[in-house]
């Protein structure tokens, strides 16, 4: 670890991370101990289910008080236990002292307020006598600072019309509002393009050169871990199995299991597709624009083309894999072909025209083109079984009695490597990598012809993404199911895609096969996110 002879500016020992729960006690950690030093990136790497966001929560007592509790250890911070502090001083340390950046932007952003109220309610609650003039000046100054661009036009903006990466970016100028001695990053760049991430990881290694910040980086991608942090923690069932410098950690693990971790990447390549397969989707010129002017007739003036003249071809059994930046109109691209937005151009399916049909036309479309998202969180009712979550596409398209309904789901659970006897189960019961494997499910039971996959691995550990990608191939292979693969993750499109599109601000950049793409890629645009996606490596 780093130099002992430096005085921690946090110390964990023996830290117990236990919840109550249907009358019982689930330890989530134990013997959790680290030191984390000014100036200096710690990162806690490990599965989901590991224990590495609990233990990092713990610090800021952020873990609901009804169900979590500590039946030992300590955290101690400036002369202070802060398991032990009253409320008042605890609220004192959060954002003052103690940043955190949350893994999911989509959930931690409050809908109902802009940005700068957002941004500057931390700047008010720590600086009583800051005015709104100066609030405004430093909120403008944080967002550049993060990279968003104008940021003076952006004050107004309500989380639902950023990007992903944007609203990522609004997180991480929340948590360095006030310029706090640690910033802890759970799964920082998790939702974030290639080129993003390389920007928002040098941002915080950056402004930790600035500020001597220490940095606790929770993260399940070592590609990145290998890069930024100088020590490392290795977290498996709530238990630190291993510990040490980022060098020592990657250059000779002592465990079996960090050796996995480091090895984790997709890998591999599709099956090829068969020469008489059929083209299933066809797309010519479709285009997406969404009205941003209006002038004072009400007449729309000015347009954001999100998706702008887009042409593809997808046969039977084969992966189009569609890339590119938060904004470049990826997934916009998706609902259109969904028809879940409006949009321009023509769209054929199996040879017959879509592009004009109304939702009740293409209501039995649905059932052979189906969609996995991108939050296995957010995409599953959590007020319903998987059972029931499976079954409902099933009952909306009057398919089977209710024993063949059973029979479906059970065989589909099988398919996707999921017990059977965990279908009476709900959503929370279940890991993100499982989540995501009852979504495709879901799909996967009416038997469609197409999938449109956004992002459905970006949530997930690198060993579960390993899973994943095997599965969908295996099951490409099977049934020959056409993919239209939307990611951010150049290594797991390579994995699967047999075609690549690459997109930017909504136009199409660069168009090929996947081995021409990623071996001789001809636009510069497209150079610079594999520049990106392997800047770790």
């Amino acid at each position: 670890m780093t130099n002992q002879t430096q005085q921690p500016i946090l110390e964990i020992k023996d830290l117990m991370v236990c919840f109550n729960q249907n009358n019982s006690v689930i330890t989530a950690a134990e013997n959790i101990s680290f030191k984390v030093f000014k100036g200096k990136t710690l990162a806690i790497v490990g599965e989901s289910g590991s224990g590495k966001s609990v233990s990092a929560q713990s610090i800021l007592r952020l873990l609901p008080k009804d169900k979590a509790f500590h039946p030992k250890g300590e955290i101690s911070f400036q002369n202070k236990d802060l398991l032990r502090i009253s409320d008042a001083e605890m609220r004192n340390v959060r954002g003052a002292h103690i940043g955190m950046i949350f893994q999911e932007p989509m959930t931690s952003l409050n809908p109902l307020h802009n940005i700068e109220k957002q941004i500057s309610e931390s700047l008010f609650l720590h600086n009583k006598k800051l005015t709104t003039k100066e609030s405004k000046a430093r909120v403008i100054e944080l967002l550049e600072l993060v990279g968003i661009p104008n940021p003076a036009e952006r004050l107004d903006a309500y989380p639902h019309q950023l990007s992903g990466g944007q609203k990522q970016r609004v997180m991480i100028a929340m948590a360095l509002a006030n310029e706090p001695d640690i910033l802890i990053a759970d799964e920082p760049t998790t939702a974030l393009d290639v080129t993003v991430q390389k920007q928002v990881l040098q941002l915080i290694k950056s402004l930790q050169k600035k500020l001597g910040m220490a940095v606790i980086l929770i993260s399940h991608d070592l590609n990145i871990v290998k890069h930024y942090a100088d020590d490392v923690i290795v977290m498996r069932h709530g238990n630190v199995v291993e510990s040490g410098t980022c060098e020592h950690i990657f250059k000779d693990p002592s465990e079996s299991y960090t050796r996995e971790l480091i090895e984790s990447d997709p890998t591999g390549s599709p099956s090829p597709v068969n020469q008489q397969a059929q083209t299933i989707l066809t797309t010519d010129k479709v285009n997406v624009w969404f009205p941003t002017k209006t002038n004072f007739w009400g007449k729309t003036t000015d347009y954001l083309k999100a998706a702008n003249d887009i042409s593809i071809q997808v046969r039977e059994g084969e992966t189009l894999g569609i890339v590119g930046e938060s904004g470049s109109g990826k997934t916009t691209f998706g609902l259109a072909i969904l028809k879940l937005l409006q949009s321009q151009g023509e769209i054929y399916f199996q040879g017959q025209a879509i592009h004009d049909f109304d939702q009740a036309a293409f209501r039995p479309f649905r059932k052979e083109i189906q969609i996995v998202f991108q939050d296995p969180y957010g995409s599953l009712s959590p007020r319903m079984s998987i059972y029931q979550i499976i079954e409902e596409g099933l009952k909306i398209h009057n398919i089977g009695s209710e024993n063949e309904r059973q029979a479906m789901i059970i065989s589909v659970l099988k398919e996707v490597e999921l017990d059977p006897e965990t279908r009476h189960r709900y959503p929370h019961e279940f890991s993100g990598g499982q989540r995501q494997r009852i979504a495709i499910a879901r799909a996967l039971v009416l038997k469609p012809k197409l999938i449109i996959l956004d992002e459905p691995t970006s949530a997930l550990d690198r060993t579960v993404q390993v899973q994943v990608v095997e599965l969908l191939r295996n099951l490409q292979k099977k049934y020959g199911i056409a993919y239209i693969f939307i990611s951010h993750d150049l290594a797991v499109v390579k994995a699967l895609s047999h075609q690549v599109l690459v997109m930017k601000q909504g136009q199409v950049i660069e168009q090929s096969d996947c081995e021409t793409l990623f071996s001789s890629p001809q636009e510069e645009y497209t150079k610079n996110l594999l520049e990106a996606a392997y800047f770790y490596s």
